[in-house]
């Protein structure tokens, strides 16, 4: 499972690492992982402090660090 989060933690980063800020949706749309595996993937990469969280009304906006 560990191995699982990952690789979805990689489809993550890489859909990020143009610099831009994505929501939440335009996150699952772009890597089609479920809420599930797109939530966990970016508690790893927020525990690895390589995200920036911004809530736009009631969305949240994420940037890679």
């Amino acid at each position: 499972m560990v191995g699982k989060i990952g690789e979805n933690a990689g489809l993550v980063w890489n859909t990020l690492s143009d610099g831009s800020k994505k929501n939440v949706k335009e996150l699952k749309k772009a890597t089609k992982l479920t809420d599930k595996d797109l939530y966990a993937a970016l508690g790893w990469l927020a525990r690895e402090a390589k995200l920036e969280l911004e809530e736009d009304g009631a969305e949240v906006l994420v940037k890679l660090i």
